[in-house]
């Protein structure tokens, strides 16, 4: 029997022995950025010091990731944050404090939080009385929570907290990676008659037309995704967005301050897919999009219309960038470290070697950098890692 996609993909992905809920999880059967290098977490944590400084550090920072996996980039944050100093050093894109050089790692900006001042550090009169209290570190005051259908991981640290819903007044940054690619959408064919949506058997994949779309859904098609240049001609499919606006604005609504970054592979109004982008992916390989449980089915996001139903709810501007662009501006660059650094010191020269070649990977245009990163501030700046 042929149901909406949206029916089909929800069971697939979500329902009882769904590909998401199911065994291992998704990290058997496709790489994202979080898997491919410890660089993403990293590039991540600036982020996150650069919002606890925009919020004036505040006692609780809310770390919150949705569509979490099995918590693997949880996990990593939590080891940097646990590993590093409490203030003032940066931490590489190898898990080592940042040092002069083209590590694969832009030396941190002056003024920056990842140069300020360690408070034991400041120079002050034995008799002058302290006016400021010291600051406690972002390891004793951040809070980890993975948001996630599957049942808690058993090797799960218990410092990362785990919920199947995004939790309500979120003072901090708001993770979503690769999650908007799988929320259920339906999916339209364009016929003489007009958009009409699509329906598959969810055993065999295999599509049929049904009824013409519905009023909303064409509100969302005739503002995000153009139809054929003529009105009769029977040509080209839609993903219709709408369930991932209304999935990111719901996400946005649950901060009271802080920035939500969802990144993930998109397109934008001016260069929407003919046939659409929707595929499976099962053991690391691409296959067709048979919505039975037993593979990942996912399509690419309109990331314009998603970052527009952000912003009405945040009523702040966002920012709307490439990875490359994104992660360069958070300090790594994937440059090559100078080839004296051998000479002087083989063991450090091979190390930033290989972390230059996993931010390359992260940011190559063809793969990983090809995916986008919106970030959405509420109720703060856009700082400066956000703003380029």
């Amino acid at each position: 029997m042929s149901i909406a996609w949206r029916d089909a993909m929800s069971r697939a992905l979500y329902g009882p022995g769904g590909f998401f809920v199911a065994d291992t999880g998704p990290a058997d059967h496709f790489r994202t950025s979080v898997h491919a290098s410890p660089a993403f977490a990293t590039a991540l944590l600036r982020l996150v010091t650069e919002v606890d400084a925009a919020l004036g550090h505040p006692s609780r920072l809310d770390v919150v990731d949705v569509g979490a996996g099995r918590g693997e980039l949880l996990q990593s944050l939590l080891g940097l944050v646990a590993s590093a100093p409490a203030v003032g050093v940066a931490v590489g894109v190898s898990g080592e404090p940042t040092r002069s050089g083209r590590s694969g790692l832009i030396p941190a900006r002056a003024g920056s939080p990842e140069t300020l001042t360690p408070t034991a550090s400041v120079h002050r009169s034995p008799d002058e009385p302290s006016s400021v209290a010291p600051r406690t570190s972002l390891a004793e005051r951040i809070r980890f929570t993975a948001v996630e259908y599957a049942d808690r991981p058993e090797n799960l640290p218990e410092e990362i907290n785990w919920t199947a819903e995004i939790p309500d007044r979120i003072t901090g940054v708001l993770l979503a990676t690769e999650w908007l690619d799988n929320v259920p959408l339906d999916v339209a064919a364009h016929t003489e008659d007009g958009w009409r949506y699509l329906l598959v058997d969810p055993k065999s994949g295999a599509e049929s037309v049904g009824e013409l779309v519905s009023p909303d859904d064409l509100d969302w098609l005739t503002t995000w995704w153009p139809g054929p240049e003529t009105p009769h001609s029977n040509h080209g499919r839609a993903e219709i967005g709408r369930t991932r606006d209304e999935a990111w604005a719901d996400a946005v609504r649950k901060i009271s301050r802080g920035l939500a970054v969802a990144v993930d592979y998109g397109h934008l109004r001016e260069s929407r897919p003919v046939n659409g982008t929707l595929t499976g992916y099962r053991g690391g390989r691409q296959v067709p999009p048979v919505p039975d449980g037993s593979s990942d089915v996912t399509a690419h996001v309109a990331m314009d219309s998603v970052a527009s139903a952000g912003a009405a709810v945040a009523r702040c501007a966002y920012s709307l960038v490439l990875q490359r662009e994104a992660l360069r501006a958070l300090g790594a660059d994937g440059g090559r470290p100078p080839l004296s650094l051998a000479g002087t010191d083989p063991v450090g020269y091979v190390r930033a070697l290989a972390a230059a070649s996993a931010v390359a990977e992260l940011t190559d245009p063809a793969g990983l950098g090809g995916h986008w990163w919106l970030r959405q501030p509420v109720g703060i700046p856009l700082g400066p890692a956000v703003a380029r």
